[in-house]
């Protein structure tokens, strides 16, 4: 049977010029995907690195003793996944006011996912406000 000009098929190299086409934008698509995926694990783990930095801190805080200066470490398991964290505790300038620098990470890895940095002052009595700071502002209100 005769073709006639109006029925045409596609010919090889129509066909593989296609299929050329049609995998490199799967592949792109492959590419964007593993990206996303990548990305969401990160954030993941920084949130979670996040939130044990904050439960040191407040840790420290409900210690209700000003910790000495230096550095203290510890694992913790959260998530199901082994975590290490590193505590700086180190002077202000501002007296019985110290900063804490929670870094954390996973073990055996010296790159921590991320530092939280926290302070804590002097214990203060349960219901009472903290009276160097109270004292200061009745001070500053008596001058102005």
């Amino acid at each position: 049977m005769a073709c006639n000009g109006s029925e045409r098929g596609l010919t090889l190299i129509e066909v593989l010029v296609s299929l050329v086409i049609v995998s490199l934008v799967l592949t792109a698509a492959m590419v964007a995907i593993g990206q996303v995926v990548s990305t969401a694990g990160s954030m993941r783990d920084r949130m979670y690195a996040n939130w044990i930095a904050q439960n040191q801190l407040a840790e420290f805080r409900l210690a209700n003793e000003l910790p000495e200066t230096g550095r203290s470490s510890g694992e913790v398991v959260y998530a199901g996944v082994d975590w290490s964290w590193e505590a700086t505790v180190s002077e202000t300038g501002v007296e019985n006011l110290l900063r804490i620098d929670v870094s954390v990470g996973y073990p055996d890895n010296a790159d921590f996912v991320r530092t939280v940095t926290g302070f804590v002052g002097a214990p203060v009595i349960p219901g009472q406000a903290n009276r160097a700071w109270s004292s200061n502002s009745r001070r500053r209100g008596a001058t102005e």
